[in-house]
């Protein structure tokens, strides 16, 4: 009766210890969420307002517009490329490839086809309407994902890629009826910047699919990956600077502007840090929780350009809008209840190229 009685105020205290373990553990969740929320709105905020700075603002008393997309993609690629070979050698990881190097190259090719698409439809396009257009890469990657992986996707999954995709179409068919930027005269072509769009959704879904096939097929380490790809990358971007006669006039052209070349270098290094944030929050989190985030910030990179580019929307790209990140969020939604259930795993099947979606 003695040990009972002195054990009976033991309980009390081991139940408010639990109850600080738990409030610690929701801290240091909530602590890590909101870096990597901070981490990926930050960097790839930035990174949008600087693509459609670089690609749509002249530079210099003369007005001269930067052209030259395939040079981005070596300078993101080889800032990337480096980072990770130190990440690799600071881990005392391997770094032999551990997949054919024709596959990394496949990856590569596929990928700066992605990015150049992606830099050049800027020269014709809006970036809100670039932005936008890029939700609608359910459609390529559920078609890639049937013809490559052999995938069969449900009902649901078909009636959230149309919605996506009308509310694109809305947002891309009628636009504000005076465009009131400074920078924007001549330059608009939407037939073009729809193609080069278009071109960006089909080689993105491609990418995306084929290094999920490469992950699944190969045990493989996520920098590992990185490494071999944005190297073949850059071999291949270099490759095509040479043949187009690009590279010399690039560099001229960023000596001529050392304002160029410091937005160039802050891309490069924003593209490589949300990479590294993309990587932190899947792993840490998982896809949904990742998904989420990268929609409120295609929202939130939408609202900003509009205010800093001056980009005017119609009530219909409103409505268009709020169709797709409306579907967005509802598919989120939806596929919370089987994520909760699942252990969050290492992301085999993700990207790790920067968020074209990036």
């Amino acid at each position: 009766m003695a040990d009972a009685a002195g054990a009976a105020p033991v309980l009390p205290v081991a139940a408010g210890r639990d109850r600080d373990k738990g409030k610690d553990d929701r801290r240091r969740w909530a602590a890590r969420c909101g870096f990597a929320v901070l981490g990926i709105m930050s960097t790839l905020l930035v990174y949008g307002v600087l693509q459609e700075k670089i690609m749509k603002i002249p530079y210099g008393v003369e007005k001269e517009f930067f052209r030259y997309s395939l040079f981005l993609v070596f300078c993101n690629r080889i800032t990337t490329s480096m980072v990770s070979a130190m990440v690799l050698l600071a881990s005392k990881k391997s770094m032999d490839p551990v997949a054919p190097l024709h596959k990394y190259g496949v990856v590569s090719i596929s990928n700066i086809l992605t990015t150049t698409c992606q830099y050049e439809a800027l020269k014709y396009v809006s970036f809100p309407v670039q932005t936008l257009a890029k939700c609608a890469k359910m459609i390529p990657v559920m078609i890639w994902g049937t013809i490559i992986m052999r995938k069969k996707y449900g009902g649901k999954d078909y009636f959230f890629a149309v919605i996506v995709t009308l509310g694109c179409s809305l947002f891309i068919l009628y636009p504000a009826s005076m465009d009131v930027s400074p920078f924007n005269k001549g330059r608009e072509s939407t037939i073009w910047g729809v193609s080069l769009m278009l071109g960006y959704l089909g080689f993105d879904g491609f990418t995306s699919t084929f290094q999920d096939k490469l992950f699944k097929g190969y045990d493989m380490e996520i920098h590992n990956q990185i490494f071999y790809t944005t190297m073949c990358s850059c071999l291949l971007s270099l490759s095509g600077l040479i043949l187009q006669n690009h590279l010399i006039p690039a560099v001229d052209f960023m000596f001529r502007h050392p304002d160029c070349f410091s937005d160039v270098l802050i891309l490069s290094s924003v593209a490589t840090a949300s990479q590294f944030f993309i990587s932190y929050t899947i792993r840490t989190f998982g896809a949904l929780t990742f998904a989420t985030i990268m929609t409120t910030r295609q929202l939130v990179s939408i609202l900003l350009s509009c205010v800093w580019f001056v980009h005017p929307l119609s009530w219909m790209q409103w409505v268009g809008a709020a169709i797709v990140f409306g579907a967005l969020y509802t598919k989120s939604f939806l596929r919370s209840k089987p994520q909760k259930s699942a252990v969050v795993s290492p992301p085999r099947g993700s990207s790790p190229n920067p968020p074209n979606n990036s």
